[in-house]
């Protein structure tokens, strides 16, 4: 099978503050999609969520099917409860883990499987850069 890997990180000074999402989606037949934004005050946890939300709606406009998606995040919380090893109690978080499990449902039907791998910040170095770029861009404008 061939690869799609998906980098995401959420990102949030202050948690809750002002935060971040960033992804970066590499194996497309069309390259590589890189994208950050912010999103307004939240917590580093729901930016986490949001960024994978986020990056698997984007992959959805490509239709893949028959791939094998590695979705990496530095997010060991969020990892392990989309892997079953932990449950969702804060109610903030369920609507966006209900959604990615909702995406990757149909991505399954397309002949996709799913992998969610947590890694080091390092490991998740452009999504993180990514997420700081959007951040600052957004205080510089403020200061301006």
């Amino acid at each position: 099978m061939i690869e799609i890997n998906i980098h995401t990180d959420g990102a949030s000074r202050g948690n809750p503050g002002k935060a971040a999402i960033a992804y970066v989606i590499e194996g497309l037949p069309s390259g590589k999609v890189e994208f950050a934004e912010t999103i307004g005050e939240t917590t580093n946890n729901q930016a986490e969520y949001q960024a994978l939300v986020r990056a698997l709606t984007n992959l959805s406009e490509f239709s893949p099917s028959n791939y094998e998606i590695n979705c990496y995040a530095d997010s060991e919380l969020m990892v392990k409860q989309l892997n079953g090893e932990y449950r969702v109690k804060d109610a903030l978080l369920r609507p966006h883990f209900q959604a990615i499990q909702d995406i990757v449902k149909d991505f399954k039907k397309l002949g996709n499987n799913f992998t969610f791998i947590a890694v080091r910040r390092a490991e998740n170095k452009r999504a993180d850069e990514l997420g700081n770029m959007a951040l600052d861009d957004e205080k510089r404008q403020e200061i301006h």
